[in-house]
């Protein structure tokens, strides 16, 4: 396998990306990581998946490897939909594959939304699609905490006191029941917090997964997922943050939309079950490519 690494000039800096491929000539999947500001650092296991096709990661201006810089007018999403292009622009891609996963598929649909040419495939990892209705599961995911975590949240967000460390352990304990369930927390997710920027995801996100003030807060595109015309995979965790019901409505509203729930897992199945996620995410990506 080569694998090659450089920078890309997008708006606002330079974006480090990198390249794993073993000279099968299939079409390449591009990954949009989370967060934002979160960088492909968690899901680099996905290189896995270049056994069969190219794999191409990138972080996002802000975060990981990229440029830091500290224009916050450049946090929002129409400016990473121009970077992907880009990006794509940059690496000569003219048929590929998108994995979104969590905000990287908020960024998957609205770039398809806009570029549609040259995808042949999309899979949505843990949707969020519309901010208002993950505000509204979080809201019902609350509940199911223990009472005193349910009211520190509470009364921090109330008080404005997000910064504070009882508002961070009250977020540890929801982290834990809809992120990620693996106990004890993977030493290789906790070697990779360097990389993220809670600077990005404050700006277009807000101070928690749960409590949406940033400049995404109102972003939905439900009513243009029928107008996606490639093939389409919704995944989720049971447990997830991205629930269950929400990610199959997402995917009965998009022609050709394929469901799929990972039992084991909460937010993080590519780390929580990463052989049967490998084997959900390589399938498909390979019957896409046997049709096309």
């Amino acid at each position: 396998m080569t694998v090659k690494e450089g920078f890309i000039d997008v708006t606002g800096g330079k974006v480090w990306y990198q390249v794993h491929d073993t000279n099968t000539k299939s079409t390449p999947v591009i990954v949009l990581h989370g967060g934002p500001g979160s960088s492909h650092y968690s899901l680099q296991g996905l290189q896995l998946l270049s056994e069969d096709r190219p794999v191409i990661f990138y972080d996002q201006l802000g975060c990981g490897k990229s440029d830091r810089p500290t224009d916050t007018s450049l946090w929002n999403i129409d400016r990473f939909v121009e970077e992907l292009g880009q990006i794509r622009e940059a690496l000569s891609l003219d048929k590929y594959h998108i994995l979104g996963h969590s905000w990287g598929t908020t960024l998957a649909a609205a770039y398809y939304l806009a570029n549609p040419e040259g995808v042949n495939s999309i899979i949505f990892s843990s949707p969020c699609l519309s901010a208002p209705l993950w505000a509204e599961d979080q809201e019902r995911n609350r509940k199911l905490l223990p009472i005193d975590v349910q009211q520190t949240l509470k009364s921090c967000e109330e008080k404005g006191t997000t910064e504070s460390e009882d508002y961070k352990k009250a977020t540890s304990v929801f982290n834990k029941h809809f992120v990620c369930r693996l106990d004890p927390y993977p030493e290789f997710l906790k070697k990779g917090a360097h990389y993220r920027n809670p600077g990005v995801y404050n700006v277009m996100w807000g101070p928690s997964e749960f409590h949406v003030t940033g400049n995404l807060k109102d972003f939905d595109c439900t009513s243009q997922l029928k107008d996606i015309h490639v093939p389409t995979i919704y995944t989720c965790g049971r447990y997830d943050e991205a629930t269950p019901k929400s990610t199959e409505l997402f995917s009965t509203l998009t022609p050709n939309g394929k469901f799929h729930v990972f039992e084991q897992s909460a937010h993080m199945p590519y780390i929580e079950e990463p052989e049967e996620y490998m084997r959900v995410i390589g399938g498909f990506l390979k019957e896409v490519d046997l049709n096309n």
